[in-house]
Order: structure tokens, then sequence, then C-alpha cells
């Protein structure tokens, strides 16, 4: 259920073409349900949350959310947690689509930690049938690896409808070591959102993640979503 949920990277490349500064800062809450099943049998019937900031300023932006679920034995209460914080900078004679990125993931959960990972590399955006994609080509450490590793991002966030419909997610491809540690495998996560916008604040909508060797598994996973989310 870890969703990079880069709608604010597409909100960066937003702002680098059209010169904004604080006008784009934007932060919201979603409150979501997680069905399905996932390939070892362990269902997926909790809730969880996300939380996501974004404020660009005079030299970058800056980009962070925090990620829990609800799943704990008995009273349902907070069993895992994961946060990402990004960096972008506007480098002086660069060409304005280009940013420098530095990052940090972290997290727990009961299988163990998901972090702690340092990534960086640049941010370019590029378009795609008269829409926006955000990229980010990234250096990868997770603490203990053998060797580097790499991560591609691509995300999208689109409006339509007079901004009624909302299509926006991402999709990440990265390297780590396997569970002997003796090899690399590479991870897969992909998860588009779909929200109906019934004014500025709500939302309402859905959407699915779909990952390979993402913990706590290794196999192909498909885990749809419903939830609202709450713009302030």
């Amino acid at each position: 259920m870890w969703r990079k949920f880069y709608i604010i990277t597409s909100l960066l490349t937003i702002t680098t073409l059209t010169g904004l500064t604080n006008s784009a800062q934007a932060q919201y809450l979603q409150l979501n349900y997680d069905f399905g099943e996932q390939s070892d049998g362990v269902a997926r019937d909790y809730f969880t949350t996300y939380l996501e900031f974004f404020k660009p300023d005079a030299y970058g932006s800056t980009f962070w959310f925090v990620d829990m679920a609800y799943d704990n034995p008995g009273n349902r209460s907070l069993s895992v947690a994961y946060w990402e914080i990004a960096r972008y900078f506007r480098m002086p004679n660069w060409p304005t689509q280009w940013s420098l990125t530095l990052q940090y993931n972290d997290g727990m959960a009961p299988w163990g930690s998901l972090g702690q990972v340092w990534l960086a590399g640049l941010n370019y955006p590029i378009s795609v049938g008269g829409r926006v994609l955000s990229t980010d080509l990234l250096y990868r450490h997770m603490h203990g690896s053998t060797a580097p590793d790499f991560q591609f991002t691509v995300a999208w966030y689109e409006n339509f409808l007079a901004d009624k419909l909302t299509l926006s997610g991402y999709l990440d491809i990265w390297t780590q070591d396997d569970a002997t540690g003796n090899a690399k495998h590479t991870v897969v996560l992909a998860r588009p959102q779909f929200w109906y916008n019934l004014n500025p604040v709500w939302g309402v909508g859905g959407g699915f993640e779909l990952s390979n060797n993402f913990l706590p598994t290794s196999d192909w996973e498909f885990m749809p979503q419903v939830g609202v989310k709450w713009t302030f």
C-alpha cells in the first residue's frame, strides 16, 4: 500500500513550467479503505490515511507525505507507518525544465523496516499526447544494501470535465537486494487514482495498487481501494 503518490511531483512540473511560486502550495488528507486479498491469502480489509504537503519557493520546492495503515490485530490501531520527504532544486543557468532532487524514505511494519533509503537524481517533465508526465531518474541507496541501486519514477496529474474529474498516479521501478542478499531483483509499484471532485475541498474516488517484488510478498499483486480526499 505504499503509495509514493507523486501528484505533487506533477505539481512541481506545472510550477516549473509556469513560473508559479507560493500560489501552487497545496496539502491534503486522504482516508482510504483497502480491500482485496494478497497472494499469500492475507486480506486487506483495513483503513489507511495519507497526508501530503507541497510548497514551492524561489529555489525549488519541498514535498513530504506520511502514509499509515490501521490493521493492528484486536483494535485496528496503527500497524504500519511510512514517510517520504523530497527537496527539488532549480539550478542557476540550467534549462528551466530540469531540477535536482534529494529524497529520504523510511518506515516500519510488522515484518520489519521499510527504509532507510536515500535517493538523489534529476527531475524532468515530458509531454506525451499533450499531457505532461513528470519523471525522476534516481540513484538509490538503502541501508545495508550490497551494491548501488537505481530508480525510475513517472507521475501524472490531469483534470477533465471542468476540473470535476482528476486522473493521477505514478509508476516506480527500482532495483534492490533480494531476500538472499546475494543478488538484485527489480521492484515494480504503480498506483493510478481516479477522483470525482465534489468541490475544491472534497473529492471521492479510488484506484488500485499494482506491484511485484514489493513487501510483504514477491508475487504480482492487484489491490483496489476507495476513499475520500480533503484538500486544505
